[in-house]
């Protein structure tokens, strides 16, 4: 399952302490398929991230049941290294009756 990585569009970015390079690099790192969507900078113009987690922040990951997935990215990170990573969609879809859905924090 290949999943989609909106983050900024600061992609350049490659230090420890950014949010969307921590979670990139543990996707990477734990040989997760992932497509980058680098979205815009401001946080008005993140349509596809509120509509999906009702939060303007990145990074976010979309499942390609169409299910969202959003923490702080010390907890994503945590969670993609655990190889917990898919349970956040399958959870999604058991709690909607296996429909996949938008998560909301």
């Amino acid at each position: 399952m290949t999943v989609k990585l909106h983050r900024c569009s600061g992609q350049w970015v490659k230090i420890k302490g950014h949010p969307c390079w921590r979670v990139e690099k543990s996707l990477m790192d734990m040989g997760i398929e992932y497509e980058r969507v680098p979205g815009p900078g401001p946080k008005s113009e993140r349509t596809a991230v509120i509509e999906g987690t009702g939060q303007q922040k990145y990074p976010a990951i979309q499942f390609e049941d169409g299910s969202w997935y959003r923490e702080e990215s010390k907890d994503m990170e945590r969670t993609i290294r655990e190889g917990r990573l898919m349970e956040k969609a399958s959870q999604r879809q058991a709690a909607e009756g296996g429909a996949g859905s938008t998560e909301l924090h």
